[in-house]
């Protein structure tokens, strides 16, 4: 059984983030599926990536308390959501 997530982490480029992210889900059992990443004119970075938590023994909210400790000092953006609480949400 698969439990999809969306992560989606938003701010200042900088070396690291990826890694980082990475490394917090692949701690929790956390798989990652897709990953799309970007820089905006110029120094904003925005990524999403969709994983599998099934394995994870962590709820939503816990795992983007880990994401966020991993990245504080970072000022970035970070959100955790249900990937089909985020389809529904960004329908067209």
């Amino acid at each position: 059984m698969t439990r999809r997530i969306v992560v989606t982490v938003i701010g200042a480029d900088q070396v690291g983030i990826v890694a980082k992210v990475a490394t917090v889900l692949a701690e929790h059992r956390v798989n990652i599926e897709d990953i799309n990443q970007k820089i905006l004119g110029g120094n904003i970075f925005a990524m999403t990536l969709l994983a599998d938590a099934a394995a994870s023994g962590l709820s939503l909210p816990e795992l983007g308390e880990r994401l966020e400790a991993a990245l504080d000092g970072m000022d970035l953006k970070v959100m955790v959501q249900d990937a089909e609480v985020f389809r529904f949400m960004h329908r067209v």
